[in-house]
């Protein structure tokens, strides 16, 4: 089967220090920019955007909450309203710069708490999924596998692919377990390349309790904010070509 691999970019400012999100774009078929508010500012998003085109990648907005200080991951009381404007209001914006030079936006991915909240919160998953929606051109929205925002973008007639991920551990319920939690991430590379491989190949995935999680998974995320990322890329990339 053929997984798309994204990878979430631009999550520092300024043009410094993005050589590992360059490197990353040439084994990676998807790149998530943020657009401002979590992370990332307008040089990084030019920057990435034209390096994206070059490499034939598809280029995706990585709208988060207004919260630079926190990252996007501390979570918000927002609106249905809210979410919309936030997500139009930003990934306008990186739209803007592929525009600008020549391509197409492919995608929406919502960053951090926005992603999880929406994940759970049927209202903020249709504000989400409405702002996609709107901004036309088919975009596509990537949303966390089995989640209310898939189930909100295909009830609107929204194109979703589900996303699973490389080194996050899950909940029986199928979310994402809580980065405050010690065990949230999967620290060794041959146990996050057998929770790809179990979700590429079979649908599932463990839970933490031991439990089985049955899931789809159309587009893989791998995190490209720590030193052996590039490396790790590589290796899924390999496994992922012998099923």
């Amino acid at each position: 089967m053929k997984l798309d691999l994204n990878s979430d970019m631009g999550e520092g400012f300024g043009n410094s220090g993005i050589e590992n999100d360059i490197a990353l774009l040439d084994y990676i078929s998807s790149t998530n920019i943020a657009c401002g508010w979590h992370a990332g500012d307008p040089a990084r998003m030019r920057e990435l955007v034209q390096r994206a085109l070059k490499k034939n990648v598809f280029i995706g907005a990585h709208p988060g909450l207004p919260d630079l200080a926190g990252f996007g991951r501390r979570e918000m009381s927002i609106t249905e309203n809210d979410a919309y404007n936030f997500v139009i209001y930003q990934a306008g914006a990186l739209n803007a710069f592929v525009k600008a030079f020549g391509g197409r936006l492919h995608h929406v991915k919502p960053h951090g708490a926005l992603y999880n909240q929406a994940a759970k919160d049927p209202r903020l998953a249709k504000g989400i999924a409405h702002a996609v929606k709107d901004l036309g051109n088919n975009i596509i929205l990537y949303a966390l596998a089995g989640s209310e925002m898939v189930d909100a973008a295909r009830e609107i007639g929204v194109e979703v692919w589900e996303e699973v991920f490389a080194d996050r551990r899950y909940n029986p319920d199928g979310s994402l377990v809580h980065r405050s939690n010690a065990n949230a991430l999967i620290e060794e590379e041959d146990q996050a390349l057998n929770q790809i491989l179990s979700m590429a190949r079979d649908g599932s995935v463990l839970a933490i309790d031991r439990s089985t999680i049955r899931l789809n998974a159309d587009t893989l995320c791998i995190h490209g904010d720590h030193a052996h990322a590039v490396q790790f890329a590589k290796k899924i990339r390999q496994a992922l070509s012998n099923l």
